[in-house]
């Protein structure tokens, strides 16, 4: 009862949607307030009803119920309570109903916190963000029912996918979709902006939350989906450039210039119809990683489904609201004529070199992540684009966006000079340029990309405490008072810096071996003694394991005892490679244990890994500075906007 009470609040959250979408948007035409109010609570009434949705197939997993499909193909009574739980967004059909909660989530939040917006902006922001929520809820309800039942149900299930059976997996998928949908706040605010005709400094003031908690959330879900895939598959790396991959980085990417972007909107009233074009793109892109991700068009090994109705339906979905924004873009972005001017040397000439590379850099991953699809469809040809594509043709656009960070940071607005406003930089490009020169100095080779990558972490970092120390005025006691926004700017920019240096020390210097090792004949690998000490069998809660015991020492001292893994999941018949890691702050040492030799011993990988963890550290540091600038209370929705609401022309 409580599962067929699910399936019917789905179905009344899609009729409250298209409620949502249409009297608002009416009465926001018309003038009627009573009609424009109706958005509010409409929202309220979604979300509760998608959330009670959720928590009913979230109840059958936890309680195995097995007459339910979606449970019978993604669960266990031997499987874990935690991986019980995850299930529910585990596959297509729960995860799409996790997409559409959170979806309802970010349009109540706007009902619940927007009083501040004028009332016609208010209701047709809430009224697209309705016509997005019933389109996918119409998608979940025709094409991907989690509610199907079974004519006879079985004893057990068929258990998830042992690969997705991890805790950075389980928060993974909720974190990614948090920035994935919440792009589309910004996109239903850029609609609303070009249906009023209307682009100002308190648009920018309300769209900047929105698309910083997006970006902060994708930040998030991407550095968790990276440190899985680096100690839970066993190959040694942290980012592949799968086209599933990629279909996250490029709404971040987009994100990023659209959060820059907006800076020049708020404080100079430029860049207005670029600003609300990559609003549309960024939630765009969003849309297009789920294509990539449920219709099967692209072989990826975390896609969902391989099913061509879905695929029609979402890039039908793709189509209506992105081509729609778009021609409407066109209509009207004439008619949002930039007031500010500024000079070739400026913060916003800066901001503008900012954006053109990272939207270059996305159409970059976009045009490596499709061209495959393109040449099959036109030439019949099956052709792979992999890591070597991407490395050169995405690498040269992030080094000079590094380059150019701190210095855009510290110049004025409207006009500058570059040398006045490199002065307070010259410290920090001394300090980069002495690393690097002393990182190429004593590496054992000659690559530059490790010193290329020391330098300019260094650049960021020590630019962004410039750019710090240059507000305070000089002065240690002002730092403390300095807005959040700025410590906000200067920790997310120190947190790239981090990324980029742990991403090409790791590449530059890491080292691998692959050996056949018997049982206690230790072997050298880069400075380590590793000794395999006996493998044997082990039974898990839902697993048997092939689990081996190494002693890795350096100089004659225990360093660590190490378990790498090989499971077998019975139930799937599916076996996964379980890396052990000795995590470290400058080295973490990698171990896979693989298939027993003919001739006796194991098959056994070893990997140095140089400042490995601080490629997530500057994702965190990342997401942290993302955080402190949504607490600054300008850059709240409310902030500044009551005044604007005032003057806005009330309605009638």
């Amino acid at each position: 009862m409580f599962t067929e009470l699910g399936h019917l609040t789905l179905i009344l959250a899609l009729a409250v949607a298209l409620v949502q979408a249409i009297v608002p948007l009416v009465g926001a035409h018309k003038g009627w307030r009573g009609w424009m109010a109706v958005g509010e609570p409409a929202a309220t009434a979604q979300f509760l009803l998608i959330a009670f949705s959720f928590v009913a197939i979230t109840w059958a997993f936890v309680t195995s119920d097995f007459s339910l499909r979606l449970v019978t193909l993604n669960s266990h009574t031997a499987k874990p309570i935690l991986y019980k739980i995850t299930g529910v967004w585990g596959n297509h059909e729960g995860s799409m109903l996790l997409w559409v909660l959170i979806l309802a989530l970010f349009g109540a939040s706007a009902a619940w916190f927007g009083g501040a917006l004028p009332p016609r902006l208010r209701a047709r922001v809430l009224s697209i963000q309705a016509m997005i929520g019933a389109a996918f809820l119409a998608f979940i309800l025709f094409t991907s029912n989690p509610f199907l039942r079974l004519a006879v149900p079985p004893f057990d299930g068929e258990d998830l996918n042992p690969l997705l059976q991890d805790p950075g997996l389980a928060f993974h998928p909720p974190f990614l979709y948090l920035g994935y949908v919440g792009l589309s706040m910004a996109f239903s605010f850029a609609v609303a902006a070009l249906i009023e005709g209307r682009v100002d400094a308190a648009w920018a003031r309300w769209v900047r939350p929105w698309t910083l908690a997006a970006w902060v959330f994708l930040t998030i879900g991407i550095a968790l989906g990276s440190w899985w895939a680096y100690y839970e598959l066993g190959w040694g790396g942290f980012w592949f450039w799968d086209p599933v991959e990629n279909a996250s980085f490029m709404p971040w990417l987009i994100a990023a210039a659209l959060l820059h972007s907006a800076i020049v909107v708020e404080k100079r009233e430029a860049l207005k119809s670029w600003t609300i074009l990559l609003a549309i793109l960024a939630f765009g892109f969003s849309l297009i990683g789920t294509f990539i991700v449920r219709s099967g068009v692209i072989t990826s090994v975390h896609a969902f489904a391989n099913d061509p109705e879905r695929g029609v339906f979402i890039l039908a979905i793709l189509a209506v609201f992105v081509g729609g924004a778009l021609t409407l873009y066109a209509a009207r972005a004439g008619a949002m004529q930039a007031k500010g001017v500024f000079g070739l040397v400026s913060r916003e000439s800066a901001l503008v070199l900012n954006n053109v590379l990272l939207a270059v850099a996305a159409f970059v991953v976009f045009t490596g992540t499709i061209w495959p699809l393109v040449a099959e469809m036109l030439w019949d040809r099956k052709l792979s684009v992999g890591a070597p594509f991407f490395e050169k043709a995405f690498t040269p656009f992030m080094v000079v966006l590094a380059l150019v960070l701190p210095i855009g940071a510290v110049l004025p607005w409207k006009r500058g000079n570059l040398a006045k406003a490199m002065k307070p930089l010259y410290p920090a490009l001394f300090l980069a340029l002495a690393l690097t020169a002393l990182a190429y100095a004593v590496q054992t080779g000659r690559s530059s990309l490790g010193p290329l990558g020391l330098g300019l972490g260094t650049w960021l970092v020590a630019g962004s405490a410039a750019e710090l120390w240059l507000r305070a005025g000089r002065k240690l006691p002002r730092l403390g008072r300095l807005p959040r926004a700025d410590w906000g700017k200067a920790t997310a920019h120190a947190g790239l810096g981090i990324t980029i240096f742990g991403i090409a020390g790791l590449m530059a210097w890491q080292v691998e071996d692959i050996r056949v090792a018997r049982e206690g004949e230790p072997f050298s690998v880069g400075g380590y003694e590793i000794t395999l000490e006996k493998v044997e069998r082990v039974e898990g809660p839902n697993f048997l394991s092939t689990t081996a015991t190494m002693r890795v020492e350096k100089d004659g001292q225990l360093v660590s005892t190490l378990h790498p893994e090989k499971r077998l999941y019975p139930v799937a018949a599916m076996p996964t490679t379980e890396a052990a890691i000795d995590n470290g702050v400058f080295r973490d040492v990698y171990l896979v244990i693989g298939d027993p030799q003919e001739g006796g011993g194991w098959a056994v990988r070893t990997y140095i890994k140089p400042f490995a963890n601080w490629i997530w550290a500057g994702a965190i540091i990342m997401a942290l500075g993302g955080f402190l600038s949504l607490s600054d209370r300008r850059y709240r929705v409310a902030a500044g906007a009551r005044r604007a609401a005032l003057a806005a022309t009330p309605a009638e």
